[in-house]
């Protein structure tokens, strides 16, 4: 059988509700690099958050991080690193104009550095996996470089007028996507960058043609990755819009979902 490319959305997809690799799909996908397959990691998530897993599956291969906004290979000096950063000007032009949309939080990202705008302990736990500097204040004023991604935290009945304001005051400069774990927010990245776009890049890397793709996503985030692959996966508890998109529907994130598609998928007998 041809190598084909694996490519693994984190939470809620890969990870059950604990943020764990079940046994079984653990075991499934060290077979399949065993015997030739590779796969990746394609996340919302920056790399700090991402390398635990990316170890525990023996991975060799680049990182999509970031929803396509940072592209590099943790063993691979050589590679070319892709980092799309957001304008700063459009940055703080967001940062200054969204507050105005009852939201709770803004979080914006330069790789490994996070910027807080409101204080918040919960928050500042959770974005301080992998020891990034984290600092809390007015963004405008601390962020001096375009971040890689800015976050919005907003109760779930703001989501859509925000998203709506993002599109009127910033579509010619941004793509935002909503994804549900480890919180609800409403990410914004560089227009045109997605998961497939760094898949894409990737693919290419590794030289797998795209007819030998499958992809597995349950957000809003893994629409354009779900429609590229030419075996696109939507998890059993993935959002209608995404099974929509999807050439497959598997189990739950909490069911193997991964792990048994692709035992039926290449006639593992695991």
């Amino acid at each position: 059988m041809q190598k084909h490319l694996i490519c693994l959305d984190l939470d809620g997809t890969l990870l059950t509700d604990e943020k764990k690799i079940s046994p079984y799909t653990k075991k499934v996908l060290l077979e399949l690099k065993a015997l030739g397959h590779e796969y990746i990691i394609s996340t919302g998530r920056p790399y700090r958050s991402s390398q635990a897993y990316y170890t525990e599956l023996e991975m060799t291969t680049p990182v999509v991080n970031f929803n396509g906004a940072f592209i590099h290979h943790p063993g691979d000096l050589y590679f070319k690193t892709v980092h799309e950063e957001l304008d700063l000007e459009v940055a703080n032009a967001i940062v200054e104009r969204v507050p105005d949309l009852n939201i709770k939080n803004i979080i914006a990202e330069v790789k490994d550095n996070v910027y807080i705008h409101y204080h918040d302990p919960v928050l500042f736990d959770a974005f301080s996996m992998g020891n990034p500097q984290v600092k809390v204040g007015n963004l405008v004023q601390n962020i001096e470089a375009g971040p890689t991604s800015i976050l919005i935290q907003a109760d779930e009945p703001e989501v859509p007028g925000i998203r709506k304001a993002l599109d009127d005051l910033f579509a010619e400069t941004v793509e935002h996507r909503r994804w549900g774990a480890p919180y609800p927010v409403i990410e914004i990245v560089k227009k045109g960058i997605n998961k497939a776009v760094g898949v894409d890049y990737v693919r290419g890397y590794l030289g797998i043609d795209q007819n030998h793709i499958i992809a597995f996503g349950d957000e809003d985030n893994d629409t354009e990755m779900i429609k590229y692959a030419a075996h696109g996966v939507a998890m059993g508890n993935a959002i209608e819009e995404v099974k929509d998109a999807a050439g497959h529907v598997t189990l739950t994130n909490n069911n193997d979902g991964i792990g048994k598609f692709l035992n039926d998928f290449f006639d593992l007998n695991l």
